[in-house]
């Protein structure tokens, strides 16, 4: 009886390879001067949020925590810390181009729920860094870490 060259799929998640590249894959831009765009807009905005903002909300304080339950989610102490690590573990690792697609979603989710509840009465100046950072997660959430990142050294050597 000889082996099929088809790949197993998983009972959870369909056929590993395609989960593996939604994880760890990018598009592929064959641009070297778009790969370091790309790269370089990783690496501040994955760094600004862990600096500027994230590190600030570790561990969350009991005044964050309030705003979260002001803003109406159901058990604020665990939305608090989400936020908080979204932004911290999630901006180190848009950094460095480890499961960046997983790391801008949960940014996303973050930047969304400040730019469209916890600033939404705001005027645009006080909701603009929150989309910038949304926009910016929404990017790396469709192209994945480019050329020089960690997924392309992981992605590459399956």
């Amino acid at each position: 009886m000889a082996l099929s060259s088809k790949k197993t799929p998983d009972v959870f998640f369909g056929n590993l390879s395609s989960m593996f590249a939604v994880l760890f894959g990018s598009v592929k831009i064959p641009s070297v001067a778009a790969n370091l765009g790309l790269l370089g807009l990783r690496a501040f905005a994955g760094f600004a949020l862990v600096y500027a903002h994230g590190l600030r909300k570790m561990p969350p304080s009991e005044g964050f925590i309030q705003g979260v339950a002001e803003m109406g989610f159901p058990m604020p102490v665990v939305f608090a810390w989400s936020a908080a690590l979204s932004e911290v573990v999630g901006g180190a690792l848009l950094a460095l181009g480890l499961a960046t697609r997983p790391a801008a979603f949960f940014i996303a989710c973050t930047m969304a729920t400040a730019a469209f509840i916890r600033h939404a009465a705001d005027p645009f100046s006080g909701k603009e860094l929150s989309l910038l950072f949304f926009f910016t997660a929404l990017l790396f959430l469709a192209v994945g870490g480019g050329r020089f990142s960690l997924d392309r050294l992981i992605h590459k050597g399956r």
